[in-house]
């Protein structure tokens, strides 16, 4: 006759067949906190310095809401620039070091994932053994040899979703990691594009001082001739000659600045700066972006790539959280063993050698001296504070693109007043290099005239270093991600 199952009994089998079958998952879900996004970056309307809007040389509000993206750097339309970038990203040593990172997390993953599944194993052996006394007692068994060969299978029933949030914890890292190896890839970038501006912009510096050391010469050399006619007196010769050298200490520091800037876009470039030669870079190979594209502030989130690397930070910290909970649960472990055993090899597959087990076994956390209370607490803590860190990261990552933004009204600026000053210095100077000829006036006023034309010339073009740079960090603050988007009306106003 067969005994009946109590309905209790049946209704709690039930339900734990059901647990096994759903599950269910520990712990919070992952829920973006709230950040602060208004729809400009500063405040509508604000100006910087002054009552009247800055007449900027070329439109830097435009933002993009789609469009096929494109390398931020080619705006500058340099094939130059482009060939370094694209070595860089190719050849450095950090973004190949962040892509085996991501790599490895990948694998992670693959890792985590795997206790989704049964393990399963395969077992074979021989050996020959002889029991003694104290496992036989009055009996004795005489020294035997056997062989056995089967296969174990070992689960963890994920019940209470512990193995799920293992894996979304390394799916996490993993796009932590993606974050990270984009996010080096743009710093890299960024700094190939700055040093190559740097290299290209101190050159023009040399050459300008090259041509106000011929300039110097060649006063010197008027003077001399003036003195050896009668018509000055010779301490003019040693006045220019004091300019002269004066301006000779120019040449020093952009040498220094030029070689500096050279040996660090070989190291980024994965070279040693003695087995690296930097081609010519000119700013006339390069052009300063008419647009400049800048996403609204919803759409940072999903640009910036350390933004996206806190966002993956703060869901690892929430599965860890759920992992933490699982902990505090009963684990229930199912295994089960599908043998042959023989004590001799002919006889291994025979019907009497067949061996198998089922188990199911459970351990549940009895006392541990509130450590795993003490340990999910510390994950809530963990979680806290990358939620604020992630807040931090998303404002700080507007308050660069404000900053980016009123630099660059800030250079227009100065780029149009150091261009004014530059044409008035000329004027003055060849109105007094005419005087200086005609005996109208000394020699004073030539030099001091050339003074003021050297520094608006050296000016305007430390004016146009600023603002190549200044361009080249909104285009890294927004994000690096351009795109063949048109102008919009309320995006300009959001701006």
């Amino acid at each position: 006759m067969r005994a009946r199952i109590p309905l209790r009994w049946r209704a709690c089998a039930a339900g734990v067949a059901a647990l096994a079958l759903t599950g269910c998952a520990v712990g919070p879900a992952f829920h973006r906190p709230p950040v602060p996004l208004e729809a400009h970056y500063r405040p509508p309307g604000e100006l910087v310095r002054g009552e009247h809007p800055p007449h900027a040389p070329y439109r830097q509000h435009v933002t993009l809401r789609g469009g096929s993206a494109v390398r931020w750097w080619r705006l500058f339309r340099s094939p130059q620039l482009d060939a370094l970038v694209r070595q860089a990203l190719a050849d450095n040593h950090d973004v190949a070091a962040a892509r085996a990172a991501l790599a490895r997390a990948h694998e992670l993953v693959t890792v985590g994932g795997a206790a989704r599944f049964p393990q399963i194993g395969l077992n074979a052996g021989t050996g020959r053994e002889k029991y003694g006394a104290e496992f036989l007692g009055p009996n004795a068994f005489a020294p035997f040899s056997y062989v056995a060969a089967g296969v174990s299978v070992d689960y963890l029933l994920d019940y209470i979703g512990k193995t799920r949030r293992t894996i979304e914890e390394a799916r996490s890292f993993e796009q932590y990691q993606r974050s990270e190896l984009a996010a080096t890839r743009l710093v890299l970038t960024g700094e190939v594009v700055s040093q190559a501006v740097i290299v290209a912009t101190t050159r023009a510096q040399i050459r300008a001082v090259r041509g106000l050391l011929a300039q110097d010469r060649a006063n010197v050399a008027l003077v001399r001739g003036a003195v050896a006619a009668g018509s000055e007196p010779r301490l003019d010769v040693l006045t220019a000659q004091t300019q002269l050298a004066s301006d000779e200490t120019l040449l020093p520091p952009l040498y220094q600045k030029l070689t500096t800037a050279e040996h660090a876009l070989a190291v980024l470039l994965g070279r040693a700066p003695a087995a690296w030669r930097e081609p010519e870079l000119t700013l006339r190979r390069m052009t300063l972006p008419t647009r400049v594209p800048v996403s609204v502030p919803s759409e940072l989130l999903k640009r910036r790539p350390d933004i996206q690397a806190a966002e993956a930070q703060l869901r690892a910290a929430t599965a860890a959280v759920g992992v933490a909970t699982a902990n505090l649960y009963p684990q229930i472990m199912l295994s089960g063993t599908l043998s042959e055993e023989a004590l001799r090899p002919q006889h291994l597959f025979d019907a009497s050698s067949l061996a198998w087990s089922l188990i199911g076994g459970l351990t549940a956390p009895l006392f541990e001296g509130g450590k795993l209370h003490a340990e999910r607490r510390a994950a809530l803590d963990v979680l806290h504070e990358r939620a604020d860190l992630y807040q931090q990261v998303v404002v700080s990552a507007f308050g660069q693109v404000a900053d980016a933004l009123d630099a660059l009204r800030h250079d227009a600026e100065l780029r149009a007043a150091q261009a004014r000053a530059l044409e008035l210095s000329r004027r003055r100077l060849a109105l007094e290099r005419a005087s200086y000829r005609a005996g109208s006036s000394g020699l004073l006023p030539v030099l001091d005239a050339q003074r003021q034309r050297e520094r608006a010339e050296l000016g305007l073009l430390g004016a146009e270093q600023r603002q190549y740079l200044d361009t080249i960090r909104l285009l890294l603050a927004a994000g690096g991600r351009v795109g063949a988007a048109g102008r919009s009306a309320s995006a300009a106003r959001a701006l």
